[in-house]
């Protein structure tokens, strides 16, 4: 907590005497500043922030859904609700961007998503998340916060009707998820519910003491998203930075930032922001092993989005245009991964009678060998981009095809095998 990366966590941060964040706050702004005085400044930035450009820019990027936070840790709210925050009742947007970015987004197609911060609203507590205790405290609120939480979701549901439900961290033990859960469903059928909605009810301090133990012990094994481990209903689970992915039967989207942040940090290098390459292999990756990509894209005050996170997005989707039959509307084969002989990683999607054998390579050799992979007599094999039927040849397990000369070069290569 001391040195979180997550620029989103500034305020957390900067309660924590001595921390970097704390230091950079009081020597920017000063000892006294507030870090509640900030909305002023951000609201008169973002008034030349544009939906319609963001839209455009997520579609050319590939994205079929976008999923918007609506109100982070910090208690902010991105819409003029019509339930104000009890402890500080103008800390909302006069300006409903949440609505604005809905609108712009189904406008292009995409399907529409709220993230909302269920359970930490820093403007109710006045002490920092400094260790699991604290993260325990933060969940024990009030009646008057779970009824202010569970208001706004209400809202956010009946006015935006989302397409994705997605909560952060857990919810107020005080409510009735499975009463929230049907009402979304009765007004958005089509709707999903991530994995992060846990309530902790704790009554004493030995009942707090187990809770702590367990959570620590979590996320020793797992990382932040050991913390997150879903208890009971959820559509899709929700791991966070992970490095490892691993075929899970049931739906699961992996979500981070572009580089260590959600938010957007001034200072980040851009050296640790995701090259278009590592994107495209994340999301092959997780599209073979039955998950999705939710890569957070972290705006300037004003709205603009830095060309360190612009660029290698607008390659994505450059390459999504010829490869996202092999990503788009996919499930799992039976086998996942694979190599070439000259040890290329491969990844399989399949679509129906389709199989698509990616190869996370930017060079193919005039012939390229896939080891332990047999398809029927009868298939063809083309090259996503490129025209025309490949010749093929079965070498007992491994299967080779022949690469034309002059092909379109790409990050990636989609084999498509039609049986």
């Amino acid at each position: 907590m001391r040195n979180s990366p997550y620029a989103e966590w500034y305020l957390n941060t900067s309660r924590i005497e001595g921390t970097p964040t704390n230091l950079h706050h009081k020597e920017v702004y000063g000892e006294n500043y507030n870090y509640f005085d900030f909305q002023g400044k951000f609201e008169e930035a973002n008034k030349t922030m544009s939906a319609d450009e963001w839209a455009d820019f997520f579609k050319e990027a590939g994205a079929k859904y976008v999923v918007l936070v609506t109100k982070h840790h910090d208690g902010y709210c991105l819409w003029p609700s019509e339930y104000k925050n009890p402890k500080m009742p103008e800390y909302q947007s006069k300006r409903d961007l949440v609505g604005e970015i809905t609108d712009a987004v189904r406008a292009r197609g995409m399907k529409m998503g709220l993230y909302y911060s269920g359970i930490f609203d820093w403007t109710f507590k006045d002490y920092p998340i400094d260790g699991m205790e604290n993260w325990v405290n933060h969940h024990v609120v009030t009646d008057e916060y779970a009824e202010y939480s569970w208001n706004q979701t209400e809202e956010l549901i009946h006015k935006y009707k989302p397409s994705i439900l997605w909560n952060d961290i857990g919810f107020p033990a005080q409510c009735d998820l499975n009463e929230l859960y049907a009402d979304y469903y009765n007004t958005v059928p089509e709707g999903v519910i991530n994995d992060r909605w846990r309530q902790y009810s704790v009554h004493s301090d030995e009942e707090k003491k187990r809770l702590v133990e367990k959570l620590n012990k979590q996320l020793a094994e797992g990382g932040i998203s050991g913390i997150l481990v879903p208890e009971g209903f959820c559509d899709y689970t929700s791991p966070e930075y992970a490095n490892e992915m691993k075929l899970q039967k049931k739906k699961w989207e992996l979500t981070r930032g572009m580089g260590m942040s959600f938010g957007y940090n001034q200072n980040e290098d851009p050296k640790y922001m995701l090259k278009a390459k590592e994107i495209i292999y994340m999301l092959v990756d997780a599209v073979s092993k039955n998950g999705n990509l939710l890569l957070n894209v972290g705006p300037r005050a004003d709205g603009s989005i830095q060309e360190e996170q612009k660029k290698p997005l607008l390659e994505t989707g450059k390459w999504l245009k010829i490869n996202g039959e092999a990503i788009y509307e996919t499930t799992y084969w039976e086998k996942q991964e694979a190599e070439t002989e000259k040890g290329q990683q491969v990844r399989f999607t399949k679509k129906g009678n389709q199989l698509y054998a990616v190869i996370l390579d930017e060079e193919l050799d005039a012939s390229v060998v896939i080891k332990d992979l047999e398809i029927p007599s009868g298939a063809t094999v083309t090259l996503l981009g490129e025209a025309g039927e490949l010749s093929w040849e079965q070498k007992g397990e491994n299967l080779s095809v022949k690469i034309p000369e002059n092909i379109q070069k790409q990050y990636a290569y989609t084999l498509k095998i039609s049986c």
